[in-house]
């Protein structure tokens, strides 16, 4: 919690007023050890958004979070075809459980991201299109989507990595669909191309998300192969990346952003 705190006053200390914590599903991460950080977060930095990453937990899990003041929650639905579903994901995993998440989160009162990967493993078109559908039967706040890349310790490590213009194409989709929605340039576009980034914010992004982690905690979070985290992707790298938005004529706005009646409001 202490590293946490003082990544978060660092951030503060930017500009920063939203920050996101993202661990996955490790048994490592307690619940209530995740409570007392939102607690401690909300009490230090009460005029900031907090987004929680973490997966699959419980609704009073989630009830939890949300009462000790996370604002806005990320659960990418990932697959929406139960067949592709069980092909990529343990057999202990269920898409009905996944989806029921997510309504538990609006439910809440979060602000709700969902997404997608493009390009994974065995995905066709017909695949995308239910995720297109079922994105906009579901209204999120939040579209996180971003291609698939491969890490070299999984089952996939052989499989191509998901094609940029077919990404930037979907990203342009979901702008058009749900003008107000926040979504985001993901590293795995900075990742895939060195422009993949501004890319992604012309092509409908408006999002970006430096890594505020610690430089000897980044290592631990591998999701695939040759994960850009320095240089414009890190907070320390914030000039750079306020440049290179700049060449594409856009400006970054530091406030937290929240979506509000179906538009997006940046407090000034």
């Amino acid at each position: 919690q202490e590293e946490i705190l003082s990544c978060c006053h660092e951030g503060y200390r930017l500009g920063f007023r939203t920050f996101v914590l993202q661990g996955g599903e490790a048994p490592a991460v307690k619940d209530e050890g995740m409570v007392e950080t939102v607690a401690a977060i909300r009490q230090s930095f009460p005029d900031c958004a907090i987004t929680l990453s973490l997966g699959e937990k419980s609704r009073e899990a989630y009830e939890r979070f949300f009462l000790a003041g996370a604002n806005r929650y990320l659960l990418r639905h990932e697959i929406c075809n139960e067949g592709h579903y069980h092909r990529l994901h343990p057999a202990e995993m269920s898409l009905s459980h996944r989806l029921q998440c997510l309504d538990w989160l609006k439910e809440i009162g979060y602000q709700v991201g969902t997404g997608i990967m493009v390009g994974s493993p065995y995905q066709t078109v017909d695949h995308l299109v239910e995720d297109i559908l079922f994105i906009e039967r579901f209204q999120p706040e939040m579209i996180g989507m971003g291609p698939f890349l491969p890490h070299h310790d999984t089952p996939f490590a052989s499989f191509p990595p998901g094609d940029m213009e077919l990404t930037l194409k979907l990203l342009s989709i979901f702008r058009l669909m749900h003008p107000a929605a926040l979504i985001p340039a993901t590293t795995a576009l900075a990742t895939l191309a060195p422009d993949g980034r501004e890319r992604g914010i012309l092509a409908g992004a408006n999002v970006v998300m430096p890594n505020l982690s610690p430089s000897h905690q980044r290592t631990k979070y591998s999701l695939y192969d040759n994960k850009a985290s320095a240089g414009a992707e890190a907070a320390e790298g914030l000039q750079k990346l306020e440049e290179q938005l700049k060449g594409i004529g856009y400006e970054v706005s530091k406030e937290r952003g929240d979506y509000e009646n179906g538009e997006l409001t940046v407090d000034n």
